[in-house]
C-alpha cells in the first residue's frame, strides 16, 4: 500500500499555526519570538496529523480540522518547552535547535509554555463548529491535559525519577497519562470534528491506546540506541537521571517485542474501516519505525 503524503496536512498546519500565533514584532516582542520559535518548523507533527488522518477518514474537510489539529500541536509543544525547564527535565536541545529557556530565558519559557496552552483553547473556541461540538472539543483537549492526562503523568514521571522502581503496569499507566492521552485525544478530536459514531469511537481509542505506549516505548529505545544529531534532542538523558523507562524494564529485546505487539493490536483496530483509514496506519508505522 503506497504511503498517503503528509505533506498537504503539514503544509495546512503551519499555515494555521503562522496565522494563529502573533508576530514577533508585536509587543511583547520577546514572548512571541519565544513562542514563534517553539511553535513554527520543527517536529514531526504526528499529533496533529492524527487528528486530520482520523477526521478525513469519517468525512470532516481537511479546512474544518485545522483548529483541532492545530490546537493539539500547541498544547504538545507547551508541554516540551515545560518539560524541558531546569526544574524538569533541563535539556538543552529539541528538535535540533536550543530549547527556550536556552534561547531567550527561564521566565520567557515558562511564559510562552502558558500562552501557548491559552491559544491552543482560544483556536478551538473559535472553530467552525456548532456548540455542541465546540465543548467537547474542548473537554477533550483539557481532560488530555491535565491531571487525569498529560499533566498527571508528568507528575507521575518526576515521582518515579530517581525513586523506588515502578510495576511494569505502573510505568504503563504513567506514559498512558504524560504521553498516550494527547495521542488519543488527537483522534478524537478528529472524530468528533467528523462526527463518528460511539463504536467507531470505541475501535479507534482502542487504536490510539496502542499508539500512545508504542510511541513511549519506541522514544525509550531510541533514547538507548540514537545519537543527539539524529534524535533532535539530547540522548542518554533517561539512563542519566535514572527514570522509569521500558528497556530498564523489559529490556531491549523484551521492549521490541512488545512494540510488536503493538503494531498488531493498532492493525487489528483498524481493520474494520478498510482502506479509509490508511493513513492511520501509516502513521502507526512511523510511530513504530521513527529514528527521531
Amino acid at each position: 500500500m503506497p504511503e498517503p503524503d503528509f505533506a498537504v496536512w503539514r503544509a495546512r498546519l503551519e499555515t494555521a499555526l503562522e496565522r494563529a500565533l502573533p508576530a514577533a514584532s508585536e509587543a511583547p516582542q520577546r514572548l512571541h519570538a519565544a513562542m514563534r520559535h517553539a511553535a513554527l518548523d520543527g517536529g514531526k507533527r504526528i499529533r496533529p496529523l492524527l487528528a486530520y488522518a482520523t477526521g478525513t477518514a469519517f468525512g470532516a474537510e481537511a479546512a474544518a480540522l485545522d483548529a483541532p489539529a492545530a490546537a493539539v500541536e500547541l498544547i504538545h509543544v507547551y508541554s516540551l518547552i515545560h518539560d524541558d525547564l531546569p526544574a524538569m527535565d533541563d535539556d538543552a536541545l529539541r528538535r535540533g535547535k536550543p530549547t527556550v529557556h536556552v534561547a531567550f530565558d527561564e521566565a520567557t519559557a515558562i511564559l510562552a509554555g502558558d500562552a501557548l496552552q491559552s491559544l491552543a483553547f482560544e483556536l478551538l473556541a473559535g472553530s467552525p463548529f456548532a456548540d455542541d461540538v465546540r465543548v467537547a472539543l474542548l473537554r477533550e483537549l483539557a481532560v488530555a491535559s491535565g491531571t487525569r492526562g498529560m499533566c498527571g503523568g508528568q507528575a507521575l514521571d518526576i515521582d518515579a525519577t530517581g525513586g523506588d522502581a515502578l510495576s511494569l503496569s505502573g510505568l504503563e499507566r504513567l506514559h498512558a497519562m504524560k504521553t498516550g492521552t494527547l495521542l488519543r485525544a488527537s483522534v478524537r478530536l478528529g472524530a468528533i470534528a467528523a462526527g463518528a459514531n460511539d463504536s467507531q469511537r470505541a475501535q479507534l481509542d482502542r487504536y490510539a491506546d496502542a499508539l500512545g505506549l508504542a510511541f513511549q516505548i519506541r522514544d525509550d529505545l531510541l533514547d538507548v540506541e540514537g545519537d543527539s544529531a539524529t534524535l533532535g534532542k539530547t540522548a542518554g538523558k533517561d539512563a542519566a537521571q535514572a527514570k522509569a523507562t521500558f528497556p530498564a524494564q523489559l529490556g531491549i529485546d523484551g521492549s521490541r517485542a512488545r512494540l510488536q505487539a503493538l503494531a498488531d493490536e493498532m492493525a487489528a483496530a483498524l481493520t474494520p474501516f478498510g482502506e479509509r483509514t490508511a493513513a492511520l496506519a501509516a502513521l502507526a508505522r512511523k510511530v513504530i519505525e521513527r529514528s527521531h
